[in-house]
């Protein structure tokens, strides 16, 4: 599939619900439940991957890179017990020109991340940071629900859900 052409659209103005009407299964739907935390509602973006539970230093140094409009998206296994992201580093990203971020876990600063131009997708919240040892692996594919993100798709988040281009 060619990735809808969103070129006339900004990026407030992306709805998933439009582009599946125009689409259809061209497009996978991630069936997990996220909330959203960012200031941004509507974002998307090429996927740079990362799977890590509860350790967020390979995340630091990837928004550290230029983000080209991108969404990461982390694989977090689903925890809870500590925030893989904060405001600070939505802050970096968001200056680095991430798009956002989709995270199989927790995040904290809520009503911070709530202030920032950059769309957040998580799980929960937790004001407990996580550990920095490094451990996880960078741009491999991940499943999130029913639905394999590889490195490169292109990623569509607003209030009704996540879509991918498989």
């Amino acid at each position: 599939m060619t990735t809808p052409d969103t070129s006339t659209r900004t990026t407030s103005t992306i709805s998933t619900a439009d582009l599946v009407d125009e689409h259809g299964d061209a497009l996978q739907s991630v069936s997990t439940q996220f909330a959203s935390y960012g200031g941004r509602r509507s974002f998307h973006g090429p996927a740079r991957t990362l799977r890590s539970y509860e350790d967020n230093l390979l995340l630091k140094e990837l928004i550290a890179s230029e983000g080209h409009g991108g969404v990461l998206v982390v694989d977090g296994g689903g925890s809870l017990r500590c925030a893989m992201l904060g405001d600070n580093m939505a802050r970096q990203a968001m200056q680095n020109g991430w798009a956002g971020f989709v995270v199989t876990g927790a995040v904290r600063d809520r009503d911070e991340l709530a202030r920032l131009d950059i769309g957040v997708k998580a799980l929960g919240t937790n004001p407990r940071r996580s550990y920095k040892n490094g451990t996880g692996v960078v741009d491999d594919a991940v499943t999130i629900g029913d639905v394999v993100i590889r490195p490169g798709a292109h990623v569509y988040c607003d209030g009704d859900g996540i879509l991918v281009e498989p």
